[in-house]
């Protein structure tokens, strides 16, 4: 790497941490605001509150890195520009790309480096907190994050359902079990006392079986145990709409396959789990729109208009991506699209800006 590319990099590094660590601090601020008189009211430990804010700057920092990114980008050329650092640069035969590789490399690291933190960190660090939330200074207990009652569950030809779930002994309670036909049709029902899960498998226990299959007579059979094919995991059983946005794209996909292996419609889940990609290259969209704004505007670049400038951007980059979204939930636009979408419109016009640019 040359002196002039570690020059940029450096500076855009000093801008970027500054960016990300002020905006962290005040989602932090705002944060803390909100929920420590309820966690005191709670009777929430001093320990218990700052353990729960440190599990969560993953989530923190996963949020606010792509508009960081973005001020950062656009601070560093403007700041480049009034030092008449861009002129010195141009002057030497140096081309616009050639100043832009090291902020666009690195962008691209960041969003490498977001992926990351969105797959391995965020989920588990959630987790923690939650647990934190509900358990330490809630006194709710593990059961909260569970579905406990009512539960019904599609697997391929069979229905469940269960009156109550108990996560500690990996038990569902009340079971009752309907195999269709083609025709979805009833022709056979068990009714077991439980239902435990072991090693990926479900065992009834306590049951018995009812054969519809000859017609209005029937005839009932009892066992003690008897393992069947459910095609259904104990994630399957959390109670997802709180949640889902911190999970990783394996559980989402794993999650909103087994909707459609049951009959159901999963576009909500999918466009989360396309979302999980799509989110960390926000923060290369947002440099590859950044550099040529603010080659654009040069000579009136500085503090003011790249604090302005990424406002705005980041704003109109909200709104569109907050639209898609709605649509691939609701089933209006492709999972894929709805997800991809606002990173290929603001790249396309990075792409167009740059072009505009006169070199």
């Amino acid at each position: 790497m040359s002196i002039l590319s570690r020059y940029i990099a450096s500076a855009w590094l000093r801008m970027l941490g500054l960016c990300l660590g002020s905006f962290v601090a005040v989602y932090l601020v705002l944060d803390m605001m909100d929920k420590i008189p309820r966690f005191i009211h709670a009777g929430g430990s001093g320990g218990d509150i700052v353990r729960f804010f440190a599990w969560k700057l993953p989530e923190m920092v996963g949020q606010t890195a792509s508009f960081s990114i973005l001020m950062a980008t656009l601070l560093t050329l403007g700041l480049f520009s009034r030092n008449s650092e861009i002129i010195a640069m141009r002057s030497c035969g140096i081309s616009l790309l050639r100043i832009s590789f090291p902020m666009l490399f690195l962008g691209l690291v960041a969003s490498f480096l977001l992926l990351l933190n969105a797959e391995l960190v965020v989920p588990d660090s959630y987790e923690h907190m939650e647990r934190i939330e509900r358990v330490n200074i809630r006194k709710q207990g593990i059961n909260a994050v569970f579905r406990r009652n009512n539960i019904w569950f599609r697997s391929d030809s069979l229905i469940l359902q269960a009156h109550l779930f108990d996560p500690q002994t990996k038990t569902l309670r009340g079971v009752i079990l309907w195999k269709l036909d083609q025709f979805m049709n009833p022709t056979s029902r068990i009714d077991a006392e439980s239902a435990e899960f072991h090693d990926g498998r479900w065992t009834l226990k306590g049951l018995a079986m009812m054969d519809f299959s000859q017609g209005q007579r029937y005839a009932v059979r009892r066992a003690q145990t008897m393992e069947v094919p459910l095609n259904l995991k104990l994630d399957d059983l959390r109670v997802l709409d709180n949640n889902a946005d911190n999970l990783s794209f394996r559980k989402l996909k794993e999650y909103a396959e087994n909707l459609q292996s049951g009959g159901y419609q999963a576009f909500r889940y999918l466009t989360m789990m396309h979302t999980k990609l799509s989110s960390p290259f926000a923060a290369f969209v947002m440099v590859i729109l950044g550099i040529p704004f603010a080659f654009r505007n040069s000579r009136s670049g500085g503090t003011a208009l790249g604090i302005g400038a990424s406002i705005g951007i980041g704003f109109a980059y909200f709104v569109v991506n907050a639209m898609l979204l709605s649509y691939g939930r609701s089933g209006v636009l492709p999972p894929l699209v709805a997800a991809w979408g606002a990173n290929i419109i603001f790249c396309l016009g990075g792409v167009w800006l740059a072009m505009t640019v006169r070199d």
